[in-house]
Order: structure tokens, then sequence, then C-alpha cells
């Protein structure tokens, strides 16, 4: 059987989100299937520019298959579109007109998926709301199965993607809560669909003495590891983290890693490392308190798997349904709405290391028991046997 991961961007050196979520699902499954990768030139999601060469290359074992984008975006005029549709009246060519500045433009892409659907059993398209996903689904619609990495944010109510979640002959969700948004929005419930997530690369052996060492670190911290950003709820983190420090006079330090994109204010016990390798992201997460996520927008969180994989607990935003849904399904963590929970919530957590440690096996056992590899590649295959026939 061969099976196309068709994505946004793909690379080793691309290393969040739902092009490595599709990396590691595609290296996997190539144990199962003859997997081939289909995607764009470009390496920045913010323009879309041609960085990698068009054409084939091998990367970690698998071909994949590179196309050009036929135009960068334009950050300043996306915005305006953006804001345009959003929230007022609007025609669908509008949404149609900010889906072409969305990106990434391929009609090479297109023009393959086209031409060439007969080499192929099945194409998995992750995340729902960019240009290739849009139109190469409704090139190949009998063989496509999405993975829409979709959160509860203004864009997936445009009226373009209604349609579009009633067109693949599969879904493979992240989480309850996207399954329950995408079938309340589109009613697709037809549509066959399995909850699957993804597994991680979760090193045995951590070291958090390493990672003090290396950036002079002493006393306890709390850590954040994503882009540092408005949408990721960063500037909402340093209000009431600073509120906390205020009011408690904790000697608790808040540790960052990640590339920022919002001013990190200058404060003392704020300590923003900026992007770190893997190593140091998970000796990291093995020697923090906790991790906090204040995100309201997630499908999954490959992060806070990755934190409960470690036994570490998480504190998490209660206003996005996925990280809620997620902590109470584990028990492997708390939520906060407003900062008069957030300071209790972190209050308790620091006192109670008995606490923390309850939650964080409590998320370890829940990572084991749902997103091991073996599991993930199981619902996988179970997913396309079905359209197989053979489940």
């Amino acid at each position: 059987m061969t099976v196309a991961f068709v994505v946004q961007r793909y690379g080793l050196e691309i290393n969040g989100g739902a092009e490595l979520h599709c990396r590691w699902v595609a290296e996997r499954m190539a144990k199962h299937w003859t997997v081939e990768v289909l995607t764009t030139c470009a390496r920045d999601y913010i323009t879309w520019a041609n960085e990698y060469p068009p054409g084939e290359e091998t990367v970690n074992g698998l071909r994949v298959r590179r196309f050009p984008v036929s135009r960068p975006r334009d950050p300043e005029k996306f915005g305006r579109l953006q804001e345009a549709i959003l929230g007022v009246e609007h025609r669908e060519q509008d949404e149609l007109d900010w889906l072409e500045e969305e990106g990434p433009n391929s009609p090479a892409l297109l023009r393959f998926l086209s031409a060439r659907r007969g080499e192929y059993d099945h194409f998995i398209f992750f995340s729902y709301r960019y240009w290739h996903s849009f139109h190469g689904i409704r090139a190949v619609p009998a063989k496509s199965i999405l993975v829409p990495t979709a959160e509860h944010d203004p864009v997936i109510y445009l009226k373009i993607f209604k349609d579009l979640f009633r067109a693949p002959r599969a879904f493979i969700y992240n989480s309850e809560e996207e399954r329950a948004l995408i079938q309340t929005l589109s009613r697709n419930e037809s549509v066959p669909g399995l909850v699957v997530g993804v597994g991680s690369e979760v090193p045995e052996e951590t070291s958090p003495a390493r990672f003090r060492r290396k950036h002079g670190l002493d006393g306890p911290y709390i850590l954040y590891v994503g882009r540092i950003d408005r949408n990721k709820g960063c500037d909402r983190l340093f209000d009431d983290f600073r509120r906390f420090k205020e009011d408690t006079g904790s000697d608790v330090k808040l540790v960052l890693i990640g590339a920022s994109v919002l001013p990190v204010p200058a404060h003392p016990d704020i300590i923003a490392l900026g992007f770190l390798p893997e190593e140091d992201k998970f000796d990291a997460l093995a020697g923090a308190d906790l991790l906090v996520m204040p995100s309201f927008y997630e499908s999954l969180s490959m992060v806070t798997l990755e934190a409960w994989a470690l036994g570490r607990p998480v504190l998490a935003n209660a206003r996005c349904d996925v990280l809620r849904g997620q902590c109470l399904r584990s028990n492997g963590g708390l939520f906060y709405e407003d900062y008069p929970q957030f300071r209790e919530a972190l209050g308790l957590l620091l006192r109670s290391p008995e606490l923390r440690s309850r939650l964080g096996e409590s998320g370890r056992r829940y990572f084991r028991d749902h997103y091991a590899w073996d599991i993930i590649e199981r619902k996988y295959l179970a997913v396309v046997g079905r359209l197989e026939g053979r489940a």
C-alpha cells in the first residue's frame, strides 16, 4: 500500500506544530506502508518563501517531493484580509480570497495530485486551514484522509471550511474536543473518524542537573515551552506570573523555551532561553516543578503530553477546551480561568510536592495508555483498514 502524507512544509529543521506531528507519524507508518511526503519548498510559515529546492530528496529514509510556492505571503495584506472577514458580514468569495493569501499556494502540487492520484492508495492531509488541504482534498476526495489539527479559533467558523469538513473519506482527530467541534460545525458525523493524536520522541534518560548547570539556574521553576506569542496566551501569563510574585513573595522562576514574537518583560525571575535543542527541552521538563500552558487555542499540545510522559504535572488555561479536557481525562494537571484561580492553583502545586507527584504519575499513565507509539500506529492502521474494508 502506498500512502502520501501531504503537508504545508516539511523538514528536520521544522521542530513543532502540525509539521512535526506529520513527520513523526509518516516515519512511524513507513514500517507498515510505502510512505511518501508531498509538500512545498517553504520553510518559513510567515511568508511561505521558497527555501528548499524543488524536486525529490530523502529525509530520514522517506521520499519527499517538494513543489514550489507560486508567490510568497504578504503578512500585512493577510492580516487585513483576516480582520475584514472575522466577525463581520462578508461574501464567500472574501473567504476564498483570504485562503489564497493564507497559502501556501502551490499549483504544481495540485497538478501532481490530480495527475498522479492513481499511484497512491490514500492521501493523508495535515491541517485543514491551508491552501494545500482545501484544494488537495477536492482533487482526490475518494482517497483523502484529513488530520485537521483544528483549534477553537475564529477561522474555523468560515463557511468554506464547513463544506470542507464533509469532503474527506475519513478523519484522524487529535482530541475528543476537536472532533466535537468539527462535527458540531459541519454535521459530518457520517464521515468516519477516530481520535488518535500523536506520540512523542521522549528520551529514556534526562538530566535536570545538566540543564541547571548549562543555564545557571537554581531554585524552583515553572516552565513554558512553545512560541512566545500573544496567540499562545503568553502576555496573560506574564501578567499573572508577575502578580503571583508580588502577592506571594514566592521565589519561583518562570523559564521560557521557544522563539519569541512578543516582547518578554524585563523581570529577574522571567528567564527567556530562546529556542533550544531537544535534549535541553527534555532536561528542562524533567526538572520543572510543572509545565504551564496558557494557550487559548490548541488541538492537542504535544508538549503537554511530553510533560506527562516525564511525570510532570501541568497547569493549563481552562478556557482552552482541549487542555481542560486532557487534564480531566488524565488527572494530570490543574486548570484556571482567571488570575485568582491561577494564584490558588499555582500556589497549591508549589506547596505540595506530593500533589505534583500524584498528578505527574497520573499523567504518565495517561500518556502510556493513549499515546505510546504502538497505540498510535494501530489507530492509523485501523482508519485505513476501515476504508479498505478490513475493519
